[in-house]
């Protein structure tokens, strides 16, 4: 890894702004460059103040721009709790393609799930121009949870670009499983940047940074692997 670069803020809003901001000139600089931008972004309640300020930019030609959730929840694409049915309700009118990694026939097989998203991730063109991602207070991220699983989505083959997940613990929130993208697809952005809040957060993150490949944790293994800078976002 080159560079890591913190940049923090003293309000989440102060953050969403200059992270929406960031995403911005990637697309831009990605449309210029080959004439689209591919971007993986996080589902959830947490970004959505960054969503509201990225939509608030009128310069996006957002049919050039595609959109990939960095993981989702194995439910119907019309489940309040999918990734894809709220990325699509905000993007997709814009003109934005948004890939879905949830397969209908697949809801109740991980395994499968993660074959079928894999083979529809691998119609992209890679690596993607950005990934975008939050972190959880126990250090996972897109949804590279600790349960059996785990190796799998940070130490599988390079080529592979999905896999199916079985946390556990479950997440309480969300007492699903779930598909993610690989740790190798993640590390091979162009562009990475994570968005956290909070010391605790904090602490966590710059404990796996340290640890390196040697962490347990999702967010330190696949920071090791990546070859490019990473901006990280922070607010207390």
């Amino acid at each position: 890894m080159d560079e890591i670069e913190w940049w923090e803020f003293d309000s989440a809003d102060e953050m969403a702004e200059q992270v929406a901001g960031d995403i911005c000139f990637v697309i831009e600089s990605a449309v210029e460059a080959h004439g689209s931008a591919r971007i993986a972004v996080p589902g959830g309640r947490t970004p959505d103040v960054i969503y509201k300020a990225l939509l608030a930019n009128k310069a996006i030609d957002w049919s050039k721009v595609t959109l990939v959730p960095t993981d989702d929840r194995l439910v119907p694409l019309d489940d309040e709790l999918s990734n894809y049915r709220k990325l699509e309700a905000l993007f997709g009118g814009k003109g934005a393609t948004v890939i879905s990694l949830v397969d209908e026939a697949a809801l109740e097989n991980t395994r499968e799930a993660g074959r079928l998203a894999n083979e529809r991730l691998n119609m992209l063109d890679w690596p993607l121009d950005l990934v975008c991602l939050g972190m959880g207070a126990d250090g996972h991220i897109a949804s590279i949870f600790p349960g059996p699983d785990f190796d799998s989505a940070v130490a599988g083959p390079k080529e592979r670009r999905a896999v199916g997940v079985h946390p556990d613990p479950m997440p309480a929130e969300a007492g699903v499983d779930r598909v993610t993208l690989t740790g190798a697809a993640l590390s091979s952005a162009r562009a990475m940047m994570i968005v956290i809040s909070g010391d605790q957060k904090r602490r966590v993150l710059e404990e796996a940074i340290k640890e390196g490949p040697l962490s347990s944790k999702a967010v330190g293994r696949v920071l090791s692997e990546i070859e490019t800078g990473v901006d990280i976002f922070w607010t207390a």
